[in-house]
Formats: structure tokens, sequence, C-alpha cells
């Protein structure tokens, strides 16, 4: 599947056709090129499944954690939205536990630069490859396990 976005004006109404295209799916790996703009596309998916928090590049966290509320009165869920761009192997990753954010069931988790840590990754993790345009418009590649 692939969306287009032709500019940030339209960037809330592709995270709602992201968010409806991948029902029932929790964890996304995101790709693309500095400056692509996954922790944009990332920020309007958060706003479009409702969270409040103010949603920042965890480049140099590795990990933010928001909430969004669910049906049940009280009850959040988390969100983690990661990035991997600085981490050097495969045993940084796991020195954050990293996989036991894998482990985590119904928390969605948005994953930037992904490469380092595809095998530990759950099998229906969302795979979206975003490539920047010569005209600065988005093309959004989804591909589902």
């Amino acid at each position: 599947m692939t969306l287009r976005v032709k500019n940030l004006l339209q960037i809330d109404e592709a995270a709602k056709t992201f968010l409806d295209l991948c029902k029932n799916h929790f964890f996304f790996a995101f790709y693309g090129d500095l400056g692509a703009g996954k922790t944009t596309f990332i920020k309007a998916i958060c706003q479009a499944l409702g969270s409040k928090d103010k949603i920042t590049s965890p480049t140099f966290s590795l990990v933010n954690e928001y909430q969004i509320p669910t049906d049940s009165p009280g009850m959040t869920r988390d969100i983690y939205h990661m990035d991997f761009y600085r981490l050097k192997s495969l045993d940084e990753a796991l020195d954050i536990g990293v996989d036991e954010y894998f482990k985590k069931e119904n928390a969605y988790c948005f994953i930037e630069w992904p490469e380092l840590v595809e095998s530990l990754l759950p099998e229906k993790t969302v795979k979206v490859k975003i490539q920047k345009e010569e005209d600065n418009s988005r093309i959004i590649k989804i591909e589902m396990r």
C-alpha cells in the first residue's frame, strides 16, 4: 500500500488513513533518509490516536513514552517511540531493554532507524518506508506481514 502526502497540511489525514489501514497492528518500523519525515509522521499518528503529550524526537533519549486514552474510563494505553540512529550495535539495543518493549501487549511501538534491531522485531511489525520527493512531497510505502 502507498500513501502520498503532498505537504504538511495533509499529514493529519494521512495519519488517520494509515491507522485505518493498519488496524490491529501495534509495532511499526520506520525507514527513510534523514529529513524524510519519520518523526513528523509519527507525531501525526500519535495525535490521531488521541495523545495529548508533546511528541518529540527520541534521538538522544532513545525511547520516549506517551499515553493515549482507551475506551475504559481512566485507563490509558502506552506508546513507545524509539529512535536507534545513534546505536552502534545490537548489544546496545539489548542493554536498554528493547526486547522487553517488543514483548508488551496492546502498546504501540514506533521505531525509527530499526535496522539494528530487525532480528528482534515482532512478527507482525509493519514496515513503513518514507521517501522524500523532489517537490518535497512524501511517498509512504506500507508493508504488512
